[in-house]
């Protein structure tokens, strides 16, 4: 090619046809009261102490922050009963997603999901050049679950990595503690299996096992958490990791230096001491999420019992029309179009209003 036929650097081939994040729509502006539930946020302040830990260190953002997030990942060791060594710390669970893409997966490699799950995986999966493998949920609209019998017969000796959601996302389902480790037992010990659990502190299921228990005596399990969702720090920005050595060493070794602000470390911290608030918050949510699904169900809806903070009905080709009554009647819920729509559990002025429009739309 001449350089007069270049029109600008080359970019890599991969990024084409990468489909965009789309956030939750914002509540809508000019409405006397209008609530977002579009985006699983927390619709409480901060934690007791959280704010007051970051105005403190706001006075020194000029300065780096801690590079290691040294005292952040201490609590994390103390709080979860893991070593140091095994800790890795991110932008939020999807940044370390994406890292833990960077450390496993290139081009003729092949990473597994269900679908629908959680839409980062097809962008952070594309970006690293890697080929997607959606697995389709099970179920029917009553549960809306991973097919894991499925996934593990989609495993090849290309596949390097699994994600696993549990709670899914968008469809609240959870994973029985006997259904994982079937799976897990099924998987290569070459293949790493990422135990998504971003709404882990929502599950009320007893059968729902922490993810936690599986890593400990599988080196390849990773379990990713996060400070965006029940913790309400949805706008800080900082996920982490839990790996057994050889994959968080290389976590950290992907990280973008400085990506978690200090501002985030310390709100982190304030939040992992004020748990006793946190699960009173929690457990509102909870009876939240128990009342409008009662609601739902009484209105003739079928929906998966979902173990996360937000419901999910399957419309189909009505999901955009269903989405534009719910911002008419002031919230905002997250449509994803000829499927259904994701509603996060808010206030309960918020969630009375989506059941009304539910009701009216039945």
């Amino acid at each position: 090619m001449s350089d007069e036929q270049v029109t600008g650097p080359r970019l890599r081939g991969a990024l084409e046809g990468i489909p965009s994040y789309k956030p939750g729509r914002p509540a809508a502006a000019g409405r006397p009261v209008s609530y977002k539930l579009s985006s699983n946020e927390n619709p409480y302040p901060p934690l007791p102490g959280v704010l007051e830990s970051v105005t403190a260190a706001a006075s020194s953002f000029n300065r780096y922050p801690d590079l290691a997030c040294t005292a952040l990942c201490a609590e994390l060791a103390d709080r979860f009963d893991v070593p140091l060594a095994h800790l890795a710390t991110g932008t939020g669970s999807v940044g370390v997603a994406q890292q833990l893409l960077q450390v496993t997966a290139g081009p003729g490699d092949e990473v597994i999901y269900a679908w629908r799950s959680f839409e980062a995986y097809p962008i952070v999966t594309q970006i690293s050049g890697a080929a997607s493998v959606q697995v389709p949920l099970t179920g029917g609209a009553e549960r809306e679950a991973h097919d894991l019998d499925a996934m593990a017969d989609a495993i090849t000796d290309r596949t390097r990595l699994v994600f696993v959601c549990n709670p899914n996302n968008p469809t609240g389902a959870a994973i029985s503690g006997q259904e994982l480790e079937r799976f897990l037992d099924r998987v290569p010990r070459d293949v790493l299996v990422v135990l998504d659990e971003a709404y882990r502190e929502f599950v009320r299921d007893e059968s729902v096992v922490d993810g936690l228990d599986f890593y400990r005596d599988r080196p390849n399990v990773c379990v990713l958490r996060t400070f965006s969702k029940a913790y309400g720090l949805a706008g800080l920005r900082v996920g982490f990791a839990v790996a057994h050595e050889p994959v968080a060493a290389a976590l950290r070794k992907t990280a973008v230096p400085f990506g978690v602000s200090q501002l985030a470390q310390e709100a982190a911290i304030a939040s992992l001491r004020s748990e006793d608030a946190l699960l009173e918050r929690v457990e509102a949510l909870v009876k939240e999420r128990t009342r409008v699904l009662a609601g739902l169900r009484s209105q003739g809806w079928t929906v998966p019992e979902s173990q996360a903070n937000f419901v999910w009905l399957r419309l189909g080709e009505r999901t955009s029309d269903f989405a534009e009554k719910a911002e008419a009647a002031g919230v905002t819920v997250r449509a994803f179009p000829g499927e259904g729509v994701r509603v996060s559990i808010g206030e309960t002025a918020a969630n009375d209003i989506f059941l009304q429009v539910a009701e009216g739309f039945r």
